[in-house]
C-alpha cells in the first residue's frame, strides 16, 4: 500500500466477516510493517467489545452487522492502536443467518481517521461465501487507499 507508506500514515484493521484476509493481502506487501500496526479479528460480539471498545448497547440495539457497529470497531481499533486509519469490516457472509432486513451479503466498512468515521453499506447477493469474503477483502483494501489518499468514502 503505497499511498500509507508514502504519505507516512498508519493503520488498523478490525475484520469480522473477512476473518483476516484483509490482514493477509496486507500481509503479502513487503515493508508494510512500517504502516500496518495491527488487525484484530473480532467474529464474536465479545470480541467487538474487548478488542475495540464497541458498546454492549450497540450490539443490542442494531446488531452485529450494522454501520453503527461498523464506525465503533473503525474508530475503537485506531484509538487502540495509535493509528492513523482505522477499518472495519462486518458483515453477513452466509449462506444463512440472513433476514429480509439484514440479507446474506450485506457488508459495513467503518473508515476512521482524524477528521471523523465514515460508514460505507454493500449488499452483494448471490455470492457464494468465499466470493463474499474476497470481494469484501478488495473493497477494504481500496477503501484503504483511498482513505490514505484523503478521499475516504463519502458513506451510504
Amino acid at each position: 500500500m503505497k499511498a500509507l507508506a508514502g504519505r507516512g500514515l498508519t493503520l488498523a484493521l478490525a475484520e469480522s466477516c473477512t476473518a483476516g484476509l484483509v490482514a493477509a493481502a496486507l500481509g503479502e506487501v513487503p515493508g508494510l510493517s512500517k504502516t500496518f500496526l495491527e488487525g484484530a479479528v473480532t467474529y464474536s460480539n465479545e470480541a467487538k467489545t474487548r478488542a475495540c471498545g464497541v458498546k454492549p448497547e450497540t450490539l443490542k440495539a442494531h446488531g452485529a452487522v450494522s454501520a453503527e457497529t461498523a464506525a465503533e470497531l473503525a474508530e475503537g481499533i485506531r484509538k487502540r492502536a495509535g493509528a492513523d486509519i482505522g477499518l472495519s469490516v462486518t458483515g453477513i457472509a452466509g449462506p444463512d443467518g440472513g433476514t429480509d432486513e439484514k440479507p446474506v451479503g450485506l457488508v459495513f466498512f467503518g473508515i476512521a481517521t482524524p477528521a471523523g468515521v465514515t460508514v460505507e453499506r454493500r449488499v452483494m447477493a448471490g455470492q457464494e461465501r468465499n466470493v463474499f469474503r474476497e470481494r469484501a477483502m478488495m473493497l477494504a483494501l481500496d477503501f484503504i487507499r483511498r482513505a490514505a489518499l484523503g478521499n475516504a468514502p463519502s458513506g451510504s
